[in-house]
């Protein structure tokens, strides 16, 4: 007799109980020092809430459709620990090839709801999900570019990170470089950083437009993503950089 299959409530419930039977008081208290904002952690390690994301994937995978891990993270993501939270995202990632479209705009609302409102949370969403989708549906490319204008941090964000895993394709990179420049006004550091290291992505596919893009748009680069940009140049070449793009 074949077992029951497995509810997104099930599957949630049995998450949060491994979680908190996971729980390192030390590690949740060591987690706090790489945010800013206050967030709340069981304290598990990356490598081993991925391992429970992939053994839960394995227990539904014959059985589930991407509905039903949308709906796991739709019970996930208002729950207050960000680990809770960042299983549900891991568990959804198995689906990013067979997303639909709509889920798009799903992920919009979970930003501007701050479901994922720490980088961490954007970092592991966007480059799988969003990119994914950006990916098999072109067309959302023009719509992210909205994105950077959000009065929310993390809905600006989501507008660099996405890009993390495209920037070196070719298909991508004018959209990289005008999302990146239409945020170098914006004063968020984890802006300015997310920025930085799209450009340098950007920069493994083609380092001589990056150098040119850096060069031309000269001192109105912060500071802050210019270092993150050019980190992959040798050591003269970035000295270079920051002289010829300082403020005079």
């Amino acid at each position: 007799m074949k077992d029951k299959t497995l509810t997104p409530e099930d599957l949630a419930r049995k998450g949060l109980t491994s979680l908190q039977k996971m729980a390192d008081p030390a590690r949740s208290r060591q987690a706090q020092r790489y945010f800013k904002e206050e967030a709340r952690f069981y304290g598990i390690s990356s490598a081993d809430a991925r391992t429970l994301a992939r053994n839960l994937y394995e227990e539904v995978k014959k059985d589930w459709t991407p509905d039903e891990a949308l709906r796991l993270c739709e019970i996930l993501l208002p729950h207050p620990y960000h680990d809770a939270r960042a299983l549900g995202i891991l568990i959804l990632s198995r689906y990013k090839k067979s997303l639909a479209e709509d889920v798009f705009e799903r992920i919009h609302g979970w930003l501007s709801r701050n479901y994922l409102d720490n980088w961490a949370l954007v970092d592991v969403t966007c480059p799988d999900l969003v990119g994914a989708l950006l990916e098999k549906y072109p067309g959302l490319v023009d719509r992210i570019k909205a994105w950077a204008l959000s009065d929310n941090r993390w809905v600006r964000r989501a507008s660099l990170v996405s890009f993390i895993k495209l920037a070196k394709k070719i298909e991508f990179r004018d959209a990289v470089y005008q999302i990146s420049a239409s945020l170098f006004s914006d004063r968020d550091d984890l802006i300015q950083k997310a920025n930085g290291w799209l450009l340098r992505e950007a920069g493994k596919g083609d380092v001589k437009r990056l150098e040119r893009f850096l060069l031309d748009n000269g001192p109105v680069v912060p500071r802050t993503t210019l270092r993150y940009a050019i980190e992959r140049f040798e050591e003269k070449k970035r000295k270079g950089i920051l002289e010829k793009t300082r403020l005079r």
